[in-house]
């Protein structure tokens, strides 16, 4: 069915075992639009699966009824309607103990945002509370622009693509403004090539997890030889653009995703070094305790 996510037995599975499946964006044609909107039932079952994937894809859900329990990545939060949600891609969640789960999904790929590209710094933004109680006008509003979303995603007239985008725009910008005033908008990236270093290297990063350890970067110098620049200009053009340098986002990305491997999976510790880039699981264990201040077996049996 068109927009539904892939199912856990199709080629979207994780290729090695006791990894959590990761989940794609299907389209009918070539020339659909990586964008989906409908609700649970209509998206399909995998909108409400019960347990740990990850997704290449946004996922925006407002739920407007329903109980049990949503959990992403180390947070659990108790379904009391109506609430928004935001998945973001490489993410690990699922829902437990669900019961009349109704509402509406949102789902796309960053490559859907191309007429908008600050949208990537708000969901970036929506990301760090992610999971908001809606009052009765946010619930309202939310709603109604949920349900132009579907309309014009169901009709498919000419130029819905670009609707689409200014929709979802507007969505993201209000779900920005909930539970307070706006933040001051990050200071504007520098001019060219650095920026564009920058965000390869965020899209490098974000990709830690998705394709099961086989290429995930292990260091500044390993990130800049993919950019094509050299470690120095990288760190610069990292630190200009979002005032922390490449290294420490590296290790936080790597350490986030050995979090959740060890929450949520019952990969070994060997293989999940091995999926986070260390070849020597002794030292994966030395720097997730300098990171995180515990064993990864003590986190493990710690993990909510």
């Amino acid at each position: 069915m068109r927009g539904t996510t892939a199912l856990p037995d199709s080629p979207c599975t994780a290729s090695r075992r006791g990894e959590p499946p990761v989940h794609r964006l299907e389209v009918r044609l070539p020339e659909d639009v990586p964008f989906a909107v409908g609700s649970f039932d209509t998206i399909g079952p995998m909108s409400r699966a019960a347990f740990p994937h990850r997704h290449t894809f946004y996922e925006i859900v407002h739920v407007t009824h329903g109980t049990g329990t949503h959990v992403v990545d180390l947070n659990r939060w108790e379904l009391r309607p109506p609430q928004l949600g935001l998945i973001l891609p490489g993410q690990l969640h699922h829902w437990e103990d669900v019961h009349g789960l109704d509402g509406s999904v949102v789902l796309f790929t960053p490559e859907f945002l191309v007429d908008h590209p600050g949208d990537r710094d708000l969901l970036r933004r929506i990301g760090e509370r992610p999971w908001l109680r809606l009052d009765p006008a946010a619930h309202t509003r939310t709603g109604r622009l949920i349900a132009e979303l579907r309309e014009e995603y169901g009709h498919g007239d000419a130029g819905f693509a670009t609707v689409l985008r200014s929709l979802l725009h507007v969505l993201l910008v209000r779900t920005a403004r909930l539970g307070g005033p706006v933040d001051a908008p990050p200071a504007p990236a520098p001019p060219g090539r650095p920026a564009a270093v920058a965000e390869e290297f965020a899209r490098l990063i974000a990709r830690t997890g998705q394709d099961g350890g086989a290429d995930v970067p292990r260091s500044v110098r390993d990130c800049a030889e993919r950019i094509g620049v050299t470690p120095g200009y990288l760190t610069e053009a990292v630190r200009a653009a979002v005032g922390r340098t490449p290294a420490g986002l590296l290790r936080e990305a790597r350490t986030r995703e050995a979090q959740r491997l060890l929450a949520r999976t019952e990969l070994t510790v060997r293989q999940i070094a091995a999926r986070t880039g260390f070849e020597d699981p002794a030292y994966f264990c030395r720097f997730f305790r300098r990171e995180t201040g515990m064993s990864p077996g003590d986190f493990r049996k710690k993990a909510p």
